[in-house]
């Protein structure tokens, strides 16, 4: 019921929400920026691409961990050919490399960067996490600041590996050649192929081939990197290290609640719990340690509710009335609202419940954040306050950075988050649901060297923590393949890095990852 709008607005960044204006940065602008004009082509020392791609190199420098970091930056587009060799789009990118460039790239990392959506360009991660900028946001509200401008990125990936930052056909910049039908472009094997195109002819043309490849991506772009990660390696021979999931959604089966699927309504009761702690709904017991509290929710909604909904009509009515005073007790809504909710309890529902006597909605992409709800006696969320204010930072913000800091002129709309990319081919499913997972088994069966690292927000109500834990639980591997997987808990929402603290440790954690010991 809920997968239609979350393919819509789940990206990138974060996923956000139905779909993540404009407002000028203070005069002062970044304190960094490029110190050399720019040139229509990247230098020798990176390669020359063979086609009409149109890019602008400049550098630039900020301060990491006390220390100057200086960086090349080269933003453009890229044609890619089909069969006939007959161009088919354009790919819209922004890459960034430490300088000095060593001069063996063996021992230097690139990690591809893509948002999800479907829709979403790569913007939320460049400008949210990954990138030497990012968007300026309120240490107290964790909201965007206004004007909104752009800061230095003290915990940029860009300390330990160079980034490819990729908009897919018809996201940001990127669009199908003139002639060329875009609903080729559009779905998920469609994607995959175009993508992992993009993905080889950037290796070769920037000579990449021998450094260590990573993938990262958000919400469906992690959809798409696992799809990436066996593709990649049997059609193209580009075999990665690593992988970066964050706000996973692998398997579509975890986060869609419906009629004859109740798995979802378990796996989101430790979110709700965490969100309600933070709103300080629970009782006392369950208010005083919120990683106690989802441990407890954890165990019950395993070992008790799910158990219950399988069940479901051959409960007795002490029964149902014993599991709804613990689904009262768990997420902190009012009683007469859990006794009508038939044993589950939607997340739009939720949004829009927990703090009704607040006239409060809260965010799907961020648990923490609230708006005015307008319409109290509609118990789901009517919009989504996590996503709205973000969109307009982003925006804005990208458009000034790509002209005026990257000096690439494009008079195109930039889409940070579109619907163009509707209708999207899910494949051939029948009934079922969409579910990769088995293809990132793969990909590490056929690599045993592949690592992995999951990211989770505790109040994310778009793709919920223990929906990933149960993704990588049931992931066909052997035990030794297991131990590959990393799964990292954050104090964030979907987009896990607009919280201050999590943004640095996610910094911390990728760095380690990328440069393992």
């Amino acid at each position: 019921m809920r997968h239609a709008h979350w393919i819509a607005v789940c990206t990138a960044s974060m996923c956000l929400a139905p779909l993540l204006a404009r407002a000028e940065p203070p005069a002062s602008g970044p304190t960094s920026g490029p110190t050399s004009a720019p040139t229509t082509q990247p230098e020798a020392a990176i390669g020359k691409p063979a086609g009409p791609d149109k890019v602008s190199t400049t550098e630039g420098q900020i301060t990491v961990d006390g220390q100057p970091l200086k960086y090349r930056t080269t933003a453009g587009r890229m044609s890619v050919q089909g069969d006939a060799d007959k161009p088919k789009a354009d790919f819209f990118f922004v890459a960034y490399e430490r300088l000095p460039v060593e001069a063996d790239r063996s021992k230097r990392p690139i990690t591809f960067v893509f948002n999800g959506g479907p829709g979403a360009a790569a913007v939320w991660l460049h400008l949210g996490a990954v990138g030497p900028q990012r968007v300026a946001l309120s240490t107290e509200t964790d909201l965007p600041l206004t004007p909104f401008h752009l800061e230095e990125n003290p915990d940029t990936w860009l300390a330990a590996t160079d980034l490819v930052l990729i908009d897919p056909v018809g996201t940001g910049y990127s669009r199908p050649t003139q002639g060329e039908q875009p609903q080729q472009f559009f779905g998920v094997n469609e994607d995959i192929h175009w993508v992992a195109e993009f993905i080889r002819l950037y290796t070769t043309r920037y000579q990449r081939w021998l450094s260590p490849k990573y993938l990262a991506g958000e919400s469906y772009g992690t959809t798409r990197a696992a799809g990436l990660s066996d593709y990649l390696q049997q059609s193209d021979g580009i075999g990665l290290s690593g992988i970066v999931l964050i706000s996973s959604v692998l398997n579509f089966g975890t986060i869609e609640p419906g009629q004859g699927n109740d798995l979802p309504y378990v796996l989101y009761l430790p979110s709700y719990a965490a969100v309600a702690w933070y709103h300080h709904k629970l009782p006392p017991d369950l208010q005083a340690d919120l990683h106690k509290t989802i441990a407890l929710a954890q165990q019950w909604a395993t070992d008790t509710y799910a158990p219950a909904l399988l069940h479901d009509a051959e409960l007795t009515a002490d029964q149902r009335a014993e599991i709804n005073k613990n689904l009262v007790r768990f997420t902190g809504l009012p009683a007469d609202f859990v006794a009508k909710a038939d044993l589950r309890i939607r997340p739009d529902r939720f949004e829009g419940s927990l703090l009704a006597d607040q006239r409060q909605v809260i965010g799907r992409y961020d648990g923490r954040i609230t708006g005015y709800n307008a319409d109290p006696l509609d118990n789901s969320a009517p919009f989504d306050p996590s996503f709205s204010p973000y969109l307009a930072a982003y925006t804005a913000t990208f458009n000034d950075y790509v002209r005026r800091t990257l000096k690439y002129e494009n008079d195109s709309e930039y889409a940070a988050l579109s619907g163009k990319v509707q209708p999207w081919n899910m494949g051939s499913r029948g009934s079922g649901y969409l579910d990769v997972s088995h293809t990132l088994a793969m990909a590490m069966t056929n690599n045993p060297s592949l690592r992995v690292m999951f990211v989770s927000g505790y109040f994310d109500l778009a793709t919920p923590f223990s929906a990933a834990s149960y993704t990588i639980d049931h992931m066909n591997i052997s035990p030794e393949m297991r131990k590959h997987i990393i799964h990292n808990f954050y104090a964030g929402g979907h987009m896990v890095y607009h919280y201050r603290p999590s943004r640095t440790k996610l910094g911390e954690d990728v760095r380690a990852f990328v440069t393992p010991e």
